[in-house]
């Protein structure tokens, strides 16, 4: 399947759960763990975009998106911290 449906599936399920709301509450729960794996999957992205000049690269996968996702900076600090002294 193409990456760009995928993607833009994606985004159109997560405008319309914030939109209308998630009435149940493991929809709700599923639903914000979205949200924050998409804001994580953002904050690698562009953390790679500037990174790239000093020589940083963080791997986009489920694990690290998570990891930002749920602890935001910090979590991407540590993440850069961790692939600073074991590379």
């Amino acid at each position: 399947m193409n990456p760009a449906v995928i993607i833009t599936s994606m985004v159109v399920l997560i405008a319309l759960l914030l939109v209308l709301g998630a009435p149940i509450k493991p929809l709700r729960f599923v639903a914000q763990g979205s949200v924050k794996l998409v804001i994580g999957v953002l904050f690698l992205f562009f953390f790679n975009v500037f990174g790239a000049s000093i020589g940083l690269h963080l791997p986009i996968n489920i694990y690290t998106a998570l990891i930002t996702g749920f602890l935001g900076i910090p979590g991407l600090a540590s993440l850069a911290a961790i692939h600073l002294f074991i590379f």
